[in-house]
């Protein structure tokens, strides 16, 4: 039975309830639209704007947090800062008008030089978090903040610590991130965690990651090379004190899962979903501790967009729609992509288009490109910026580097593991470019050289014709070859192209480079020499 002390005692227990809200990736999308025909979609900050502000009438304790890849993948995003730089970046815009609390540098966040970032940053009225990107000569986290301090009105008090993959030098620009060192996500992170909890006497830990998962979620097996691009997994594992992990980088959607009794989730990409992080608490002692947590994904499908945010961001819609429907050019023959599969096995025009544009501008006898994902359109017969923007969708430019027929070689073998076939001898997409989010972009394809992949063969024993101006490869022998900067920097895990020489550096956008080629030239013709071909047996 319990004593009169007792029934006090546990009448005064102190409860409380945090809701943590993410958005990762959202990569400019900002309205509800495809950008290639401007049909409707499921995608955006203006749904996602509406579903925060229910769960805000829904709790009193919500914190809302952007993990990253904010201001770059749209038309909408690259007109603001290739063209129409001035005004307030429309995603800050965003976010502010929200109320976002605070937001992590993504890898797409150095896309177009530190100047934008900086920019954007400063119109910020949140925070911006990152622990371990840091000024190389101080050391210091380069924009100030690695952690925000949140304390509810009921004491409760929620560290929030940012971190980046530190993978960014493999990809981006040099000048874009000059002067900036990128330490290890895992080791900042076991340095930030025991600080918060020891200095700034924290309740709750919540690191919000702007990376993925290295193993699987359940067995731990790795899923991809362990490069250190990818710590989710290790994050979880080895650094003790951590609550909540908000993951993105991926595009994977994740939720209910908990690694080593950290809760984690990742929202997908463009906004598709919210993801929610639910904490319970219980004051015991005189200290708060964490009595349920559980993770969730919100759907936008269905929901209605925040129409004063659409409002808002109405005149750089209206510029970017007025730059997307500007005339370009005209094209003899066909370029349209009807199955994506197709294009990725026999040599066609629009891939070709692009490789020579590539080689014509740089110098470069061979060039690759690829296909970036699976709803590229083709060009039509009448080009405007819209289709140009469509097609090539990354701000990539084009580096010229210096290659053996080895590396060449050992290229092609890897990208031959885009494909597989079943059981019953049909060709699909490899589980390694399948998973954990599809990869079509690290699938290329080449000119100036004549090559056949037989996808029956072992992976790396494909290559059965490799062949440079009618004889054999030497694989001993050096080659020019011109790619964008992301591959030729060796991202997408093409370690034969990294540290190589390079012979040129076209600082110019691919989209640019293509428009300009179009307008120059005012009709370009459809082309297939027919110089690569998949094949299997």
């Amino acid at each position: 039975m319990l004593g009169v002390g007792n029934l006090t005692q546990s009448c005064k227990l102190q409860k409380s309830r945090v809701t943590i809200l993410e958005t990762s990736d959202l990569h400019g999308n900002m309205l509800p639209i495809h950008y290639a025909n401007n049909q409707p979609n499921d995608v955006g900050l203006s749904k996602v704007a509406a579903l925060i502000a229910a769960e805000r009438k829904k709790e009193a304790h919500v914190i809302v947090i952007d993990n990253g890849d904010l201001i770059q993948g749209t038309p909408l995003a690259y007109h603001h800062a290739r063209l129409n730089n001035e005004p307030m970046d429309p995603m800050v815009l965003g976010l502010n008008y929200v109320g976002y609390d605070a937001a992590v540098i993504g890898n797409h966040e150095f896309n177009y030089g530190l100047r934008v970032l900086q920019k954007a940053v400063q119109e910020s009225k949140f925070p911006w978090l990152c622990a371990n990107i840091v000024d190389a000569v101080s050391g210091e986290p380069f924009l100030g903040k690695p952690y925000l301090i949140k304390e509810l009105p009921d004491g409760v008090r929620i560290g929030i610590l940012g971190l980046t993959t530190p993978y960014i030098p493999n990809w981006e620009n040099p000048a874009h991130i000059e002067g900036l060192r990128f330490e290890d996500a895992l080791e900042s992170a076991k340095k930030w965690v025991k600080f918060l909890k020891e200095h700034e006497q924290v309740d709750v830990v919540v690191v919000s990651y702007h990376g993925g998962f290295e193993r699987h979620l359940t067995t731990g097996e790795p899923t991809e090379p362990l490069t250190g691009e990818n710590q989710g997994f290790q994050l979880c594992m080895e650094v003790e004190g951590i609550d909540v992990l908000l993951t993105g980088h991926q595009h994977r959607s994740i939720a209910g899962v908990e690694i080593n009794g950290v809760v984690i989730v990742q929202p997908g990409t463009a906004g598709v979903t919210l993801g929610k992080v639910e904490l319970k608490l219980s004051k015991v002692d005189g200290k708060w501790r964490i009595d349920a947590k559980k993770s969730e994904l919100l759907s936008v499908a269905n929901i209605e967009a925040d129409n004063k945010l659409i409002e808002l961001v109405s005149v750089y819609e209206a510029k970017t729609q007025e730059w997307l429907d500007q005339p370009i050019g005209k094209l003899s023959g066909d370029m349209l992509v009807k199955d994506p599969m197709q294009i990725r096995l026999k040599d066609n025009a629009l891939i070709e288009f692009i490789n020579r544009v590539q080689m014509e501008l740089s110098g470069a006898a061979i060039s690759n490109t690829a296909l970036f994902d699976n709803v590229s359109p083709g060009f039509p017969s009448d080009i405007t910026m819209r289709d140009i923007v469509s097609n090539y969708i990354y701000p990539n430019t084009l580096k010229v580097i210096r290659i053996s027929g080895q590396d060449i070689k050992d290229a092609l073998e890897q990208s031959a593991e885009y494909f597989e076939l079943t059981l019953v001898g049909e060709v699909q997409v490899s589980s390694k470019f399948r998973d954990p989010k599809p990869s079509h972009y690290n699938y290329d394809m080449w000119e100036g050289i004549t090559y056949k992949l037989n996808i029956s063969r072992p992976i790396g024993k494909r290559v059965v014709q490799l062949e440079y101006e009618g004889k054999p490869l030497d694989l001993e022998a050096s080659y020019d070859v011109v790619m964008n900067n992301y591959r030729a920097a060796g991202g997408g895990n093409y370690g034969m192209f990294q540290d190589k020489p390079v012979i040129k550096d076209i600082p110019t956008d691919v989209a640019e480079l293509l428009a300009g080629y179009i307008m120059e030239r005012g009709t370009i013709e459809a082309s297939v020499n027919e110089n690569w071909e998949v094949i299997w047996d």
